[in-house]
């Protein structure tokens, strides 16, 4: 979570912390209570990233030679050749040396620069492309040769199988290709690929032939390096949803790199691993074994590098430990998936692949979150957006429903404020009453609280149960796919962005704001209206003038689409208020008798405060 999503939780929690404590007189309980960018066109705003010149890259791989390689050197390392496979979702290339993946060009998903590229330019540049190439790129194999070199496949010599450098998959199709290394003794690795027409998954089989003695202690590598492209515009904020993480012991198990340049992350796991996975935002690289059982550990290694003009990006290296065995002849099967961190399509799959979905958390109340963001909230969202096509109107049609369904909880939070503000005048005369003896003045409200059965915090309680849902709300519109690049109307043009309209050419201290977003205004405005209609008591006037200014300038480098719904909540929240004030029967405070029953809440703060009186007349005594 971001400095601005952290600070917007604790003030809002401060705010509502404030509300009770001048709402509720002060008693003392009694004693013993307790990336670089895949076009030659465009260059984004942000400087195209490099490894530091201060630190080394994530994984420094030797130069191919017979010194680094010993036997695996063969000395006839052909220029790359490139077989180049599209299917109905992506545009994938092959690169013979190291036989891997080294570009993955999304046909979905555009890059951020896309409408700026100049006329003429070819399809393909607008799209998303994933592979971090430069640094390494998708997966090789690892391992220490019986010499004690260091290999890893990027550097071996592939023949590809392959009779033409181009194919075209749709729909069921499928397509295999081969790929095979070999020693001067014969010994054979080779890359197996499996892809699919209409599937972002792809199967990869591992053949090592008479390679048992070839490596040492029995083990290789599975290696992604340097993470995954950056694709987005905002560099920082892209940086803050990347990240590697494992599906280790039975949990997802997050790698984060430390946010200062020089640091590095270090973590090494041990045990069985069902996936590893980087991604940066909106996309993801995972690789999972057919058999988990088989491996027997993860090892992370990742940095950040920081630009002048505020951009950040970070970079992972993650390696999956698999034991080689004894036999001659070793097959190990792999899925590889490569696109969007879209709930649906990564449920499917099975293997909680779904755990990726980040739908947010705050303070370890992620048990909570992660269910009504997923059972409730998502699929509600989905379903809307089933029949209507703009995002914008499905967003507005969802907080309709989401105010219905906290019409309960509301109302019971407005009836309660109406109660506290009849009290109001009683409580201002027993104050002027007794304005030289706060004890008297505790006890009395205390008393007066308990003879009509009002509970002080009873506005308050009704926000604070529904802020699982606000929660759960704010993980899901700043992390959605689905919103990526989805225009709604007028200025809006990208529901996952701030929808800026006027930029200050500096930042605000504190909270790094240099634009100016329409909807965050709206946002901050329906907060003061609804602020103005609710609170009357002159001690919280403060709130009235400072909860919509600091909210506003928070919610400024949020999506458009959050702020759209928070706007729209405020306007019927503000809607319901005035149907109350002018059509709501009026509120009438009537004595309750206790009959027998069991001490309630006010009672105890009632005895709670006569005790404090009584300890400060001891006290004066």
């Amino acid at each position: 979570m971001d400095r601005q999503t952290t600070l917007a939780f604790v003030l809002i929690g401060l705010i509502l912390i404030v509300w009770l404590y001048l709402t509720t007189p002060t008693v003392t309980p009694p004693k013993n209570t307790k990336k670089t960018q895949d076009t030659t066109h465009v260059q984004p705003k942000v400087e195209t990233p490099k490894a530091p010149e201060s630190l080394p890259p994530v994984t420094q791989t030797p130069t191919p030679d017979s010194a680094s390689l010993g036997i695996f050197y063969t000395n006839l390392k052909p220029a790359n050749q490139y077989i180049t496979i599209e299917t109905d979702l992506a545009i994938i290339r092959i690169n013979s040396a190291g036989a891997k993946i080294d570009k993955y060009f999304l046909k979905k998903y555009n890059n951020w620069y896309h409408s700026k590229l100049p006329a003429g330019s070819p399809e393909i540049d607008k799209y998303v492309q994933l592979i971090n190439y430069s640094l390494g790129g998708s997966f090789d194999i690892a391992f220490i040769s019986n010499e004690g070199k260091a290999v890893s496949t990027s550097n071996l010599a592939f023949t590809p199988n392959s009779p033409q450098s181009q194919y075209r998959l749709s729909g069921k199709d499928s397509l295999k290709l081969s790929f095979t290394f070999l020693t001067k003794d014969s010994n054979a690795i080779i890359k197996n690929y499996t892809f699919f027409g209409d599937r972002y998954d792809s199967r990869f089989q591992l053949e090592l032939d008479k390679m048992n003695n070839l490596i040492s202690n029995s083990i290789y590598d599975v290696v992604w390096t340097g993470g995954l492209h950056f694709v987005e515009e905002n560099s920082a904020d892209e940086a803050n949803y990347s990240n590697a993480s494992a599906y280790y012991g039975d949990e997802q198990v997050i790698f984060d790199a430390p946010h200062s340049d020089g640091e590095f992350l270090k973590e090494e796991k041990t045990g069985r691993v069902d996936w590893i996975t980087v991604r940066n935002k909106y996309f993801a690289g995972i690789i999972v074994p057919e058999d988990p059982s088989q491996t027997e550990g993860v090892y992370v290694k990742g940095y950040s590098k920081s630009f002048p003009k505020g951009g950040i990006r970070e970079y992972y290296d993650i390696r999956l430990k698999v034991p080689v065995g004894n036999q001659p002849i070793i097959k190990h099967d792999y899925m590889v998936y490569l696109g969007p961190v879209n709930y649906d399509i990564l449920d499917a799959y099975g293997k909680n692949l779904d755990a990726i979905v980040d739908f947010g958390s705050f303070f370890g109340l992620k048990f909570i979150v992660r269910p009504i963001a997923e059972y409730l909230l998502l699929p509600l969202f989905n379903f809307l957006h089933s029949f209507i096509s703009n995002f914008g109107l499905v967003i507005i049609l969802f907080s309709i429903i989401i105010k219905l369904l906290m019409w309960p909880l509301t109302k019971q939070s407005m009836q309660s404020m109406k109660k506290m503000q009849s009290l109001q005048p009683k409580i201002t005369e027993i104050k002027e009453k007794f304005k030289d003896d706060q004890a008297k003045v505790q006890k009395e409200t205390m008393r007066l609280y308990s003879t009509y059965g009002i509970n002080p915090a009873g506005g308050c309680l009704p926000l604070l149960l529904q802020m699982p849902i606000f929660i759960a709300l704010w993980g899901l519109f700043q992390s959605a796919i689905e919103l990526r690049q989805q225009p709604f109307i007028w200025w809006i043009n990208d529901l996952s962005k701030p929808d800026v309209i006027f930029n200050l050419g500096f930042k605000l201290p504190l909270f790094g704001v240099e634009q100016i977003s329409g909807l965050a205004l709206l946002m901050g405005i329906t907060t003061y209206l609804q602020q103005k209609q609710t609170v009357k008591d002159p001690q919280q006037q403060m709130l009235v003038y400072i909860m919509p200014v600091m909210l506003t300038i928070l919610f400024m480098s949020f999506p458009s689409g959050l702020n759209l719904y928070y706007f729209l909540f405020n306007l019927f929240s503000i809607t319901h208020q005035h149907i109350m004030n002018k059509y709501g029967k009026p509120v009438e405070l009537q004595p309750v008798k206790n009959g027998g029953k069991k001490k309630g809440f006010m009672q105890k703060m009632m005895e709670a405060a006569e005790e404090k009186a009584k300890h400060q007349q001891k006290r004066k005594k």
